[in-house]
């Protein structure tokens, strides 16, 4: 009765989880993990009902063929898409000869009768089924395209990224269990000319165990891409030991079943050689273990700790395939994590409109947005020593500000990045997977080595992006010429207007016409003008005194609307009082559309450390990832109809007066944009 409940358990989580799967990721490699686990649970259903019913025990065994024809095309062309690109599909021809030979199984199976393929004399009762040469070579060949199934997903495991073999690594397992199960089911055709029906308990105990392990996998491991790569042949020597143990094993428990007998159940046997065989992957795939075996041959047998030829090899080529910063970024922090076995890694680079080092991308890591000024004790530090900092330590250099930010967030390492002897940014690394991990000089100055070559392609990728701006400023600029001419033809219908004025200006009809006109050309006119106007440039400040509340009055006034209100103290600042206008201007208009009718808006004036004005709406607001690293770059906009220059022209003023722009903002809430103003310096004793 309970190998009945076992069976019963497998053949319904088989489908469900291969269906769960399937409602989670639509795709074509899942539709077809769909198919193969469902024929396999239907499999195990004719089997169960064979034994089961004994008066219906050979129609049952029949529907089983039938299934058991498919199995062969079903487990290829799921092996063939598993974890693989999506589209196109393409297939060697080779396979295409083994799937097109995949259709004989069904033929067969319908032409030849039931009894060319098995005969039972006692079935259902003994549960043996005896092979005619029919069934021989059936099973046979069904066993050698389970074998071509096995080999693919080897294949596939072989050929994943590091990324990619943690989020697979135990849904493959349970596949090749399954596999695996089916293949020594089906072996007993070459080994005894039978099948042992007796085994149907043991199959479905493991394909239990095979979708516990495809089930944790898909559900927890899914996006978790952190895995270490062997590298030594001395690993693999190792690999290959584990595995003669493990066949030593099975060698002694084949021995000690001669003397335990019949308390010592085969089914119960072989359970237990499946479950060590498991137990034995997941050991070798796991992390940790790999880490602890490479840390005791380095210490037994090798005098250094690291493969610098094969870690150097492996980084620079991921530097050289990068098609993107974010991916060249990704690339890099994947290997700090992947050679020093750290949880996950951040990237900190200075930004000028920040004023600080602030975090621009993460790999298995969430940090709050947090700037770290150039004059904290830590950055000094660095540009002073240009050493690898660890956390863990006691570190004078760390403010107790960043420390606390530090244990928080889990960070372990600090890593600089130099570009001459300028300080570009950092990498953050957190904390090692294992607990036992110690770092040493070797650690360190791998590090820094790493480092010096990654700030030069973070650097040559930063400029690529500049230049690549700096080419769009230019095309703006020749469709500025175009739009010259379009004003140029506005201007020649005013001239029109005003030399034809004297003359009919007292006729209704041409003053209806001309104020048509008039209005028309002025609406075109503000239009290409409002857009284009001083597109990035910067020359010509004139520096006056400016008393900073009564520009952002006077400012307001000009838009006319209610919802704005100006409040703080008078403050006197140097600047251009027509640029800063436009900035102002620029920043009211962008929180009116934002916000919805009639939110208020917020215009104060003050001074903390320095001069100020913050302007605050309560409109839709933007993605930290937006405000981050998008911003403030000419043509990047959350408008449906924006062009992207206007906060780009707010910068560039606001840096030609030595000041910066300070912006928090949170999706659905609003934001808030401070302009910090320069000090101007105290005059010395001597000038005076």
């Amino acid at each position: 009765m309970n190998n009945v409940f076992i069976s019963i358990i497998a053949l319904i989580a088989l489908p469900v989880m291969a269906g769960y799967t399937l409602y989670a990721e639509s795709t074509r490699a899942r539709l077809l993990l769909f198919a193969a686990l469902t024929l396999t649970a239907l499999i195990e259903l004719f089997d169960l009902l064979a034994l089961s019913v004994p008066a219906l025990s050979l129609f049952w065994k029949l529907c089983a063929l039938y299934a058991e024809s498919l199995l062969p095309l079903l487990w290829l062309l799921c092996t063939f898409t598993f974890a693989r690109q999506s589209a196109p599909w393409k297939i060697g021809f080779l396979a295409k000869i083994a799937l097109a030979s995949t259709l004989l199984f069904p033929v067969v199976a319908i032409l030849k009768p039931q009894s060319a393929f098995f005969y039972a004399p006692d079935f259902p009762g003994e549960g043996i089924l005896f092979l005619n040469d029919t069934g021989v070579l059936f099973y046979i060949a069904l066993a050698a395209f389970l074998v071509v199934a096995l080999v693919n997903l080897e294949v596939t495991l072989t050929n994943a990224s590091p990324d990619a073999v943690w989020k697979i690594k135990l849904e493959i397992i349970g596949l090749g269990t399954i596999l695996t199960v089916q293949l020594f089911y089906y072996s007993q055709a070459l080994l005894y000319r039978t099948l042992n029906m007796g085994y149907l308990s043991l199959r479905s105990f493991l394909y239990l165990v095979a979708v516990a392990l495809m089930s944790y996998s898909f559900v927890f491991r899914r996006g978790k891409v952190t895995i270490q790569v062997s590298r030594q042949a001395a690993f693999k020597s190792f690999v290959l030991f584990a595995v003669a143990l493990y066949l030593v094993l099975l060698g002694l428990l084949g021995e000690g079943m001669k003397y335990f007998g019949s308390y010592f159940p085969r089914s119960v046997s072989i359970s237990l050689a499946f479950l060590l065989g498991i137990a034995l992957l997941i050991l070798l795939m796991s992390d940790t273990f790999r880490r602890k075996v490479k840390v005791t041959l380095h210490k037994n047998f090798y005098q250094h700790k690291h493969d610098y030829r094969t870690q150097w090899l492996r980084f620079t080529e991921q530097l050289s395939t990068s098609r993107s910063g974010e991916e060249l970024v990704h690339h890099i922090l994947s290997a700090y994590c992947d050679i020093f076995v750290t949880s996950g890694a951040s990237l900190f680079l200075y930004e000028k409109n920040r004023g600080g080092f602030s975090v621009k991308s993460e790999f298995n890591m969430k940090l709050p947005d947090h700037v770290i000024a150039p004059n904290n004790s830590l950055i000094v530090f660095m540009v002073v020593s240009a050493w690898v900092v660890c956390v863990a330590e006691e570190n004078s250099e760390i403010a107790e500000e960043d420390l606390v930010f530090f244990r928080d967030n889990h960070i372990n390492m600090v890593v600089p990045l130099f570009y001459s002897e300028n300080l570009e940014g950092f990498i953050v690394l957190g904390r090692p997977r294992s607990s036992k991990e110690v770092y040493i000089y070797e650690d360190f100055d791998l590090m820094k080595t790493i480092a010096r070559q990654a700030s030069l392609a973070i650097l040559h990728q930063r400029l690529s992006e500049h230049l690549t701006n700096t080419r769009e400023i230019e095309a703006i600029g020749n469709v500025a010429t175009f739009v010259a001419h379009d004003l140029k033809n506005l201007v020649s219908n005013l001239s029109l207007i005003v030399e034809n004025a004297p003359r009919y200006i007292h006729n209704p009809d041409f003053q209806q016409d001309m104020l048509l006109s008039l209005g028309n050309t002025v609406v075109k006119m503000q239009k290409l003008i409002g857009r284009l106007k001083n597109l990035g440039e910067r020359d010509h400040i004139n520096m006056q005194p400016v008393n900073l509340l009564e520009l952002a009055e006077k400012t307001v006034q000009q838009i006319l609307d209610s919802r704005i209100s100006v409040s703080g103290t008078a403050e006197i600042v140097r600047m251009d009082e027509n640029e800063i206008q436009k900035v102002i201007m620029n920043l009211l208009v962008n929180g009116i559309e934002a916000s919805p009718p009639h939110e208020p808006l917020f215009v104060e004036v003050g001074r903390s450390t320095a001069p100020f004005i913050r302007i605050t709406d309560r409109g839709c607001g933007m993605s930290a990832g937006f405000v981050r690293s998008e911003l403030f770059k000419p043509f990047k906009t959350t408008k449906q109809q924006g062009l992207g220059i206007g906060l780009y022209q707010c910068s560039q003023i606001i840096e030609a007066h030595a000041g910066k722009i300070e912006v928090n903002s949170v999706l659905g809430e609003g934001s808030v944009f401070t302009i910090w103003f320069a000090e101007e310096e105290a005059p010395s004793a001597e000038a005076a």
